[in-house]
């Protein structure tokens, strides 16, 4: 089976407890595998993985050079951020779908710049957990379209 990271950035294992509902109410455990049940059905074995730490972000996108045929990643607080994060994502080279629960375009204006998109293939934001499916069937093509 091909393999995918799902890599999330801080705070993200806080879904569902947030009071303002931005991200949804649905938990980072129940979100992880609601995606981990949609990539078995899209034949992906995914690897889906949350961390605090930016170099922890930065030595999973260099350990998927190796061992994954695409990224998503939803780098969170570090999207608007982290030129490291952008730097290793650039060192990738398969697909990568930068993923959002909320509509980064509808909140603080310091949120509308990201550094991941400049990597990303393409970007899904606002849908909420539906949205992380979306990604990962987004991925599953274009992995399946260079393999042809």
């Amino acid at each position: 089976m091909t393999t995918v990271f799902f890599l999330n950035g801080p705070n993200a294992n806080l879904y569902g407890l947030d009071p303002s509902g931005t991200y949804g109410s649905e938990s980072f455990p129940a979100i992880k595998a609601r995606c981990e049940r949609h990539a078995e059905r899209l034949g992906l074995a995914l690897d889906f993985r949350q961390s605090n730490h930016e170099g922890v972000l930065v030595d999973w996108i260099q350990e998927a050079r190796g061992s994954a045929a695409g990224i998503i990643i939803n780098a969170a607080g570090l999207t608007y951020t982290s030129v490291a994060i952008l730097d290793a994502l650039l060192a990738f080279d398969g697909p990568i779908i930068e993923a959002h629960m909320s509509n980064i375009w509808k909140r603080e204006p310091f949120r509308h710049h990201s550094y991941v998109s400049r990597a990303a293939t393409g970007v899904i934001a606002g849908l909420g957990a539906l949205g992380y499916e979306l990604a990962l069937t987004a991925l599953a093509h274009l992995i399946a379209e260079t393999a042809e």
